[in-house]
């Protein structure tokens, strides 16, 4: 038995598994903790106070000449699992394009480059 995939239309035997469109990377899923953290009042005032600083650009991308508007998410830098404490800290916030968060949290980007910005930003 066929069926028709709704990934890359093709046809393919009925158990078959299409990978069209797939991303296997591994993401990191936050803990119970974390997430009840991030649903709070004062984390959304703050991710938006992070975002208006940073004028709704990607950080990264600006110091490259690139400005990068759309898909602005806020990174913290010492990752939340690690140092709760830092979950408000500016300087452990920094705007960042979903390609740059992805490459930030697969250890791509230097720690000390985003602390740079986040203090260029904080310190103007």
């Amino acid at each position: 038995m066929f069926k028709s995939c709704p990934r890359c239309g093709k046809i393919h035997p009925a158990n078959y598994k299409c990978t069209k469109g797939f991303s296997y990377r591994v993401t990191y899923k936050p803990s119970k903790e974390e997430r009840k953290q991030r649903s709070t009042y004062a984390w959304t005032k703050k991710s938006i106070e992070i975002r208006k600083k940073a004028n709704y650009l990607c950080e990264v991308c600006r110091d490259e000449g690139v400005y990068t508007y759309s898909g602005v998410e806020v990174h913290h830098i010492n990752k939340l699992r690690d140092r709760p404490d830092l979950l408000l800290d500016n300087y452990n916030l920094i705007a960042l394009c979903k390609r740059h968060h992805e490459e930030a949290d697969d250890g791509l980007i230097n720690k000390n480059y985003l602390k740079e910005l986040a203090k260029k930003r904080e310190d103007v």
